[in-house]
């Protein structure tokens, strides 16, 4: 998992190096400008850096209660409780802003930093995840997707080649979208679409 996510985070800033000077205002998912969407997609690693560092501590001999280490617990609950879909705008303009006059330089560095982080980590740390706290190895799939899904979008906004490091976080990722979509009772549309049978209709999305 960890080399996924490494994996992951370079092709992220991959993408993100080879943007040009151009592409930054341009249109790229819903009310989201090139930029907005770069800011969004750089929290999956700085949530990974801020909750690292906030992360609970258990109470003597005695573990962190009710650690969840089921990255899908985190969809389903994120599902409900997170997605307001003004604040989450708000929250990627914001990102978009903070990365300053060079953001594709603030991006590899992020980058690089949060994955030698992760690397110095135990998988069982605890992370304080906005729906309670989680172990490692079970947050860091939710950001590997993350990075994969709005990799994709950023290469398809703007015509960049997609890195071929990419290929192992887009096979996480695919796992983790079947999960996530198993006990939906619509989950047989998937199914039959990526079997061929017909297409996923419109608006169907397992987040």
């Amino acid at each position: 998992m960890r080399s996924c996510f490494d994996k992951a985070s370079g092709a992220f800033a991959t993408v993100v190096g080879a943007l040009g000077s151009d592409d930054w205002e341009r249109p790229a998912l819903g009310q989201w400008s090139v930029r907005d969407l770069v800011g969004h997609t750089s929290r999956a690693l700085s949530t990974v850096e801020a909750y690292l560092g906030d992360r609970p501590r258990p109470s003597g001999d005695h573990p962190v209660p009710g650690v969840i280490d089921d990255p899908t617990v985190y969809w389903l609950a994120a599902r409900s409780s997170l997605a307001d879909p003004d604040a989450v705008a708000r929250r990627g303009r914001e990102a978009g802003a903070a990365l300053g006059a060079d953001p594709a330089a603030a991006v590899a560095s992020l980058a690089a930093r949060v994955t030698a982080l992760v690397a110095q980590t135990s998988d069982e740390a605890v992370v304080a995840s906005p729906v309670g706290p989680m172990t490692l190895s079970a947050y860091l799939p939710t950001r590997i997707f993350e990075l994969t899904v709005h990799s994709l979008d950023l290469a398809r906004a703007t015509g960049t080649e997609v890195p071929a490091a990419l290929a192992e976080p887009i096979g996480a990722s695919l796992l983790m979208a079947a999960r996530m979509a198993q006990d939906r009772p619509d989950s047989g549309h998937l199914l039959l679409a990526l079997t061929g049978r017909g297409p996923i209709p419109a608006g169907f999305s397992v987040v």
